[in-house]
């Protein structure tokens, strides 16, 4: 079962902004010995030891780095993944057509920054000399469309007029890292409109034959904004660097926007190009080479708005204060009835003692996780035992969706998760 994917390690929801805050401290602390020793290690006189990449091995310091981003990455995604799920099942619900895309937009750009913070661990994981691409199916012209609507988004809110031209060949579906891609492209929006004040910003979508049967994607952003002169030019791939002093001190911002954009760009395969004139705009050319995917009709987007179906009885077991709160909305909002239990051996007392139609059952619990919980109902004797299983899982790994498989569980969602799907798969469990 196809959701979106996010990616993550689980850890319980408990003041989560004074845990972002510990573990920040914790990273600085890291970080400024890790440069003392550096400096002492590596001052003239001294010889720096050798380690060959094959015999490196994992520090302490970074194992820790990495485990406190990796909290971080859970505690910002947390509440945004049931932003994403409320927010669609908002857009579902009985509302005017601006109103519908305005809840469309919440949930994409929640979803957006879910994703993101997956993006935290893969940095603490590669160091900051790797760039570990991501590798995921997507549709070039919504993901265009996208980044066209969040650009009008921005131009509301000026004199500027945002206009977007997307192909009419654009492949259907192409394979690479969409996360980072879209976050290059909403970065090159926001810098256009931003530097626009008045005039218009058009953003266009094409697409070219590369070699080896694979697609290069091409993204432009013209604007009739301040615009740059040669000196300004060679200063905007620097990172924390900016035009001049002058933008810097109007528009703000760390100067890392372009060079990240310019970084993506490169490991993908492509390349960022700019044209520019002071007080005559400027035009950012975005490359980026992906692989040619054959488009399957389970590829096709399914309706957004619930599945009518009898009201079930629903077991879900959920550790997570937050994500009870979000599933209790969708399943009562879908008309069905839930009860909730926190761990697997709680689930597995309440399957043989209750009378369910489904049971939802987060892969990641305390003391007996999902995989063994979904093993014992199995082994349970008559109805019970045949319970529907719907996996909710963090990880969209293809060896986790197997494993759940293989304990005998009948769907597998990655958070967050659906509420259209989700109703889809419980309709086909209650037919008439």
């Amino acid at each position: 079962m196809n959701s979106a994917q996010v990616a993550h390690p689980r850890a319980r929801f408990v003041d989560w902004p004074g845990s972002i805050e510990r573990r920040f401290r914790g990273i600085v602390s890291f970080g400024v010995k890790g440069m003392a020793k550096r400096r002492q290690k590596n001052r003239p006189g001294k010889r720096p030891h050798a380690k060959s990449r094959g015999t490196r091995r994992a520090s302490p310091r970074g194992n820790a780095i990495e485990a406190a981003l990796a909290g971080i990455a859970h505690d910002i995604r947390t509440p945004l993944t049931g932003i994403v799920a409320l927010a669609e099942l908002l857009a579902s619900s009985d509302l005017g057509t601006r109103e519908r895309e305005w809840a469309n937009a919440i949930k994409s750009g929640a979803d957006h920054l879910a994703a993101l913070a997956t993006l935290i661990v893969d940095g603490a994981k590669a160091g900051v000399k790797d760039l570990v691409l991501r590798n995921e199916v997507f549709s070039p012209r919504s993901l265009a469309e996208i980044v066209g609507a969040t650009l009008a988004a921005r131009a509301d809110n000026k004199a500027a007029k945002a206009e977007t031209r997307i192909a009419h060949d654009l492949p259907a579906m192409v394979s690479g890292d969409i996360l980072r891609l879209r976050a290059a492209l909403e970065n090159l929006a926001d810098n256009a409109v931003k530097f626009t004040h008045e005039g218009a910003v058009i953003f266009s979508a094409d697409s070219e034959s590369a070699e080896r049967n694979r697609v290069r994607l091409i993204f432009t952003f013209a604007d009739s904004g301040i615009g740059m002169s040669g000196a300004e030019l060679k200063q905007l791939f620097r990172p924390f660097a900016q035009g001049s002093a002058e933008i810097s001190r109007r528009y703000g911002g760390a100067g890392l926007g372009l060079s990240f954009v310019k970084r993506v760009a490169n490991a993908m395969g492509g390349d960022v190009v700019v044209r520019s004139k002071k007080d005559g705009g400027s035009t950012f050319r975005l490359t980026a080479t992906v692989d040619r995917v054959d488009a399957h009709p389970a590829m096709a987007l399914v309706d957004a708005r619930p599945v009518a179906t009898r009201p079930l009885s629903i077991l879900c077991a959920e550790d997570n204060p937050y994500g009870r709160v979000v599933m209790n909305t969708i399943l009562r909002e879908l008309g069905h009835r839930v009860d909730f239990v926190e761990t697997g051996e709680a689930a597995v007392a309440s399957v043989t003692h209750g009378s369910y139609d489904a049971v939802l059952m987060d892969v990641t619990l305390a003391g007996l996780n999902g995989i063994e919980a979904a093993q014992r109902i199995r082994a349970l004797p008559g109805r019970a035992g045949q319970t529907p299983i719907i996996v909710i899982s963090g990880h969209n790994e293809s060896r986790n969706e197997q494993a759940a498989r293989e304990a005998g569980m009948n769907f597998y969602f990655v958070k967050p998760i659906s509420p259209a799907k989700l109703a889809q798969v419980l309709a086909g469990l209650a037919p008439g």
